[in-house]
């Protein structure tokens, strides 16, 4: 589907956007346009592929402006713009707001206007009762692109979505934050040592963007099976792998806005979604106002239902952790500089 189209990543100078261009710039993929407000970031990537099938649009998805000029002739979009850090955004809520709601609503405006034809919005499993206010700016994102998908019905562009917890030594990963503080031979600093997070590579994130790219509908949510490990795991599991297994690890408490775990899908959800082995599609509610015409889910369905989320999915120990941190190419690279026994 890719061949000879041109494919844009809003906020594609991030984590996610690396690994698109890693996987798709070899392909026969006409163009990709990098679409985000990070000159510099996007000067280093500029030098970094040297790929003339690499374009860079400077703008911000909360102008829409910016959007309409550099979606004109794209195929494909991948919005992984967004704010993400839950502490910043739990002091500037309505931040958080203008660039996951508002911002998410220009892009899909943008992309209806100029006939693109499939988007793919992606979400956190921190929108799934959310308690803080990035969560909240991520649901009402999931529900805007919805919503939108329900105006469109069988239209020219496909909105669909996905969802995943933690995306290993991505930016806001806090395995980045561990190995600095190693390298400066600090404490590691844990919040709630059985505080559970999902573990996903970049490599997954990647592979449920594409599984949604090719098996969406309008208004779907796609959600990929993963483990989960607690931070006491995930901190001894780097210090092993570093050699460093007498590091000190310091316990600071919670930060503004976190949970003791994560929900990839909620009950309600659950009750309706599509078990598709490795990933659930969550379907769109595709009804209008008019309830009286619809067959209403039963209450009891739903209470007999159980909630996917980080302490009930499968649980990695020290081992396991181990070998997920070894697969990343960023721990390869850590192990490389020294100080690795392994």
């Amino acid at each position: 589907m890719f061949h000879d189209s041109c494919l844009m990543v809003t906020g594609g100078t991030g984590s996610f956007g690396d690994a698109v261009l890693r996987r798709f710039l070899a392909s026969s993929i006409r163009e990709i346009r990098v679409f985000s407000r990070d000159e510099k970031k996007q000067d280093d990537m500029r030098k970094r592929y040297a790929s003339d099938k690499l374009k860079f649009y400077l703008g911000d998805v909360r102008d829409p402006q910016s959007l309409i000029a550099a979606t004109r002739g794209v195929d494909y979009i991948f919005h992984a713009a967004a704010l993400k850090q839950v502490p910043s955004c739990e002091f500037h809520p309505m931040e958080a707001v203008k660039t996951n709601v508002l911002g998410t609503e220009n892009v899909l405006e943008a992309a209806i206007a100029n006939g693109v034809k499939r988007v793919v919005c992606l979400s956190t499993d921190k929108a799934v009762y959310p308690i803080n206010a990035m969560g909240i700016s991520k649901a009402l994102m999931e529900k805007v692109m919805v919503a939108k998908s329900r105006e469109l019905g069988g239209g020219q562009t496909i909105l669909c979505g996905t969802r995943y917890g933690n995306v290993m030594a991505s930016r806001g990963s806090v395995i980045p934050l561990f190995a600095q503080q190693i390298g400066m031979g600090r404490p590691i600093t844990i919040t709630d040592p059985e505080m559970t997070r999902f573990m996903m590579t970049l490599d997954d994130a990647v592979e449920l963007v594409m599984y949604a790219f090719t098996n969406g509908q309008n208004g779907d949510i796609f959600v990929q099976k993963a483990p989960a490990a607690t931070i006491s795991t995930l901190a001894a599991s780097m210090l092993q792998l570093l050699g460093l297994p007498d590091h000190p690890i310091e316990v600071i408490g919670t930060r503004h806005g976190e949970k003791l775990f994560e929900t990839l899908l909620s009950r309600e959800e659950m009750a309706s979604a599509l078990d598709l082995g490795g990933y659930y599609r969550i379907p769109p509610d595709l009804r209008d106002l008019n309830y009286a015409k619809y067959v209403e889910l039963g209450e009891a369905r739903i209470n007999q239902v159980t909630e996917y989320n980080s302490h009930n999915t499968h649980r990695l120990d020290v081992a396991q952790m181990t070998d997920l941190l070894r697969r990343l190419d960023y721990m390869q690279e850590s192990m490389a500089g020294g100080g690795a026994n392994s």
